[in-house]
């Protein structure tokens, strides 16, 4: 079954390059994006951000809490004053406010918001050089970003996107349990929780552990997606507002052939644009 149609652009990825891009005066994330069909929400509030990055304008990052504190962190780091716009459930979001951050180590940025590295890589994107043990997953990403991005500047050449591979392997774990019953998938990254707890390849114990500050995501996702279940198992609707828990659900009503009714369908555009267009392909091929 060929679904790389269907997979979307790393926004992870995509970001670190857009904000690199930004606060090193290019404008090549601005054409790129510009050229992209079926952006994601948090990639279509990328564009806005960048297109307005050299104004006075209102920044709108959307609902996303990774643009959010890049765009916030770089600001106060170069003594920047636009104003930002919080969509969704970001508005309600307990997220630090503290300018003098931009001062502190990394050690200390991971300390925030319950343990997110969404503080301490923009620091990094923006020159912290601090050394650390146990690097959290997304800080990873961001080294690699970082390094790529310097790479290819250093060649006069643009970086070079890549596909989400974190919705591929949850793709083609759905598509092995569809047909054998059976999966080694193991969760790797925050992203992965909702869809290994619906397959029973995590528990909430153990999410709790790796990933303390998924309480922060768009929601705190270790209740919701116990929420959610139990009104999936009443057959109740789904009315969740994450895109995680929405595309877990869906993925596990095909395996159990249940039907299953999302009131907020939409939101999965968030890091799927192409979700259900997957959904129906899939059903038209098992």
């Amino acid at each position: 079954m060929k679904i790389e149609k269907f997979i979307p652009l790393d926004k992870s990825w995509i970001i670190r390059m857009g904000i690199l891009d930004l606060i090193n005066g290019y404008e090549d994330i601005i054409r790129f994006l510009d050229n992209q069909q079926d952006l994601g929400e948090d990639l279509l509030a990328l564009k806005r951000i960048s297109e307005n990055w050299n104004t006075d304008n209102d920044l709108d990052v959307g609902e996303s809490g990774t643009l959010y504190r890049f765009v916030r962190f770089a600001l106060w780091k170069l003594g920047k004053k636009n104003n930002i716009i919080k969509r969704g459930t970001l508005i309600d979001r307990d997220i630090c406010n503290n300018p003098e951050i931009i001062n502190w180590p990394l050690s200390k940025l991971l300390e925030l918001d319950k343990g997110t590295s969404q503080w301490a890589s923009i620091a990094v994107l923006m020159g912290n050089n601090d050394k650390l043990n146990n690097i959290p997953y997304h800080l990873e990403l961001t080294y690699k970003a970082l390094d790529h991005w310097k790479e290819q500047r250093s060649r006069e050449q643009v970086w070079i996107p890549i596909f989400d591979n974190r919705i591929k392997r949850q793709a083609d774990a759905f598509i092995m349990i569809l047909n054998t019953g059976f999966t080694d998938f193991k969760p790797e990254n925050p992203e992965d929780y909702c869809f290994a707890i619906v397959f029973d390849l995590i528990n909430r114990k153990q999410g709790e552990e790796k990933w303390p500050h998924m309480i922060h995501h768009e929601t705190n996702r270790f209740e919701e997606i116990e929420k959610q279940l139990d009104k999936y198992e009443s057959e109740e609707i789904i009315d969740s507002k994450d895109h995680r828990v929405i595309q877990a659900l869906v993925m596990k009503s095909l395996i159990d052939g249940k039907q299953i009714h999302v009131a907020n369908k939409s939101c999965v555009g968030k890091s799927w644009p192409r979700f259900w267009e997957f959904i129906d392909y899939v059903k038209s091929n098992v």
